[in-house]
């Protein structure tokens, strides 16, 4: 029986999983390695850390399979050479075909004290450990989020709507947010800010993190606690494996999804170098790719020179339960509207994988 082995149950290997398990073929079992044991919905972590939705909202059960084989460990090295796997209790895992799907760390972007100090929503852990120190915290508390991307701003409007008697900062490095698109969508999510005082700290560049205090260029902001949504790098294990990486240092790939010079070697989602940011729908997408590369390998069919461009259709945020904005086929959309669009597709995602 020939191994395919998963690591990490992201939404690339979901995708892969649910494509593959319907018709996996006679020869092949797969198992699948995560820390936990189900699929959590990492793009709502920062309501979890808010407090705005329990922990069973964000996770949804992996699929059952009589050759589906689920183990649950933290991963601390993987033996290219050997075709390997090693968890943190000593246990191997041996392969014939790897789909490296292990997600991202924080990126401290080397600010002194920001890995000591601030607290994180890149996993449901360390996002259930946010909830707990932000839910501890008094009236009147100050709350510095870095980072004004996608997760920064939900997370900041989450928080405002769960805990109005917070005092909370919003540390942004350009001039406005969201300044890569439309002014009218930066304008929006401002005046929302505006209206429920969220204060935005424009053209900020954070230099340094004290137990209680952040640094903003030379000015000294106290705070009661910080959390850090200001870039993302490859985990660990994926840093130390040597291979060739980007300036995020994630791992260049061949045209299908493999590893240069290692056909039995894929990487999916935030690990992998792809011409777009990092999001859960890009992740499914080359989850697709990856499986029709793997099917017609095993039948020893030849592949195409190249696969078809993975064209995204935008993304979508919240600004708390009852408004949000999205950006779709170069259109804006805000209010209303938008939020119940994020809700539909976060139903619509449950609701096909089980």
């Amino acid at each position: 029986m020939k191994k395919l082995v998963l690591l990490g149950g992201g939404y690339g290997n979901m995708r892969i999983l649910l494509r593959l398990l319907p018709n996996l073929p006679e020869d092949r079992e797969i198992i699948l390695v995560d820390r936990t044991p189900f699929h959590s919905l990492k793009t709502e972590f920062y309501a979890l850390a808010a407090g705005t939705v329990p922990d069973a909202e964000v996770r949804v059960a992996f699929p059952e399979h009589e050759r589906l084989k689920m183990v649950t460990g933290e991963i601390v090295n993987v033996n290219l050479a050997e075709k390997r796997v090693e968890l943190g209790n000593g246990a191997r895992i041996e392969y014939d075909d790897l789909v490296i799907g292990l997600g991202c760390d924080d990126n401290y972007h080397d600010v002194p004290g920001a890995a000591e100090h601030t607290h994180s929503i890149q996993t449901i852990g360390k996002s259930r450990d946010t909830y707990r120190h932000l839910l501890n915290l008094g009236e009147g508390a100050a709350v510095g989020i870095v980072g004004a991307g996608l997760s920064g701003i939900e997370l900041a409007s989450e928080l405002r709507e769960s805990r109005p008697d917070l005092k909370i900062k919003l540390f942004d490095r350009g001039p406005r947010v969201l300044r890569d698109f439309p002014e009218r969508l930066s304008n929006y999510v401002q005046s929302w800010f505006d209206e429920h005082d969220v204060e935005v700290v424009s053209n900020s560049n954070i230099t340094n993190v004290g137990p209680n205090t952040l640094y903003n260029h030379e000015n000294s902001i106290e705070v009661d606690a910080v959390v850090w949504t200001a870039g993302i790098r490859p985990v660990e294990a994926v840093r130390n494996l040597e291979l060739e990486s980007d300036r995020g240092g994630r791992i260049v790939l061949t045209p299908h999804h493999n590893v240069p010079e290692n056909e039995n070697v894929y990487v999916v989602g935030d690990c992998a170098a792809l011409p777009h940011a990092p999001s859960a729908y890009l992740a499914e997408e080359q989850g697709e790719q990856i499986v029709k590369v793997l099917k017609m390998r095993w039948n020893g069919e030849t592949l195409p020179e190249k696969m078809p461009e993975i064209k995204l259709q935008g993304f979508v945020g919240s600004l708390g339960k009852k408004k949000g904005f999205a950006f779709l086929a170069d259109r804006t959309v805000t209010g209303r509207i938008a939020r119940l669009l994020k809700s539909g597709i976060l139903w619509m995602y449950k609701w096909h994988n089980g």
